[in-house]
Formats: C-alpha cells, structure tokens, sequence
C-alpha cells in the first residue's frame, strides 16, 4: 500500500476541486491506503475556517474533512502566509498580530511550506486538486 498526501488549492466555495478531494481521500483510504497530510494552499485554505456556515442543503466541507481527518489520523494544514492574507488564523498568530481573535477549525492547523515539503519527502504521492 502507498502513503499519500495531497495539496488543495480549490476554493471550497466555488470549486469542485475541495470534493473532488474529499471523494479521493475516502477512496484510497477505503483501498488500504496511508494518508499522511493534506496540505491547503491558495483559496484552498479558506475551507480551514471555523465560522464557515454553508446553507443546510449543502455539503460542509470543513466538517467533513475534520471527520476524516480525525477518523483515519491524518493532517490538515493551511498555509500560515495564504491564510493570514485571507483571515483565517489560529490564537497563536492572532496574538502575535494582535489581532481581535482567531478562526481556525481546531482540526486544522497553521503551518508553513515546510510542512508540504516534508509530506512529498515521506510520501510515495502526492496529488493535487485545484
């Protein structure tokens, strides 16, 4: 079996590419699969946010990856830069910023790069979604 990570960068609002996402990890997981770390980049880091309030006939992205995430061991990790610039924080940078307060869904965190290169060093793949 293979170990996977994945990059998103699809806005959860007007993209296919989130579910697209969503559909895959759950597919290869189901296979047997390891899933090590999904990396949220670009609008993709706006699903990562705690006050996202989709209409009830919806899909709620952000809750249905913190299940996966927490049901099969996995990473969630949003940008820190991409996220900051669209205002999706968690309490440690909103401090440091001195900002009013933090939104980050706690089955999410805030990291760098460095997170994405250390998932494609420990990864036999790693897929996009955009």
């Amino acid at each position: 079996m293979a170990i996977f990570s994945l990059l998103v960068t699809a806005n959860p609002h007007s993209s296919q590419g989130q579910f697209s996402a969503i559909q895959f990890a759950k597919t290869l997981l189901n296979q047997g699969h390891e899933l090590k770390r999904v990396f949220f980049y670009a609008d993709g880091v706006l699903v990562a946010s705690r006050i996202n309030c989709p209409p009830s006939d919806e899909y709620n992205l952000t809750k249905t990856w913190a299940k996966l995430a927490i049901q099969h061991d996995f990473e969630l990790t949003a940008c820190v830069t991409v996220a900051m610039k669209r205002g999706i924080t968690n309490a440690t940078e909103a401090e440091r910023n001195a900002l009013t307060g933090d939104n980050l869904d706690p089955a999410f965190e805030i990291s760098g790069l460095g997170q994405l290169t250390e998932a494609m060093l420990e990864s036999d793949r790693l897929v996009t979604f955009g």
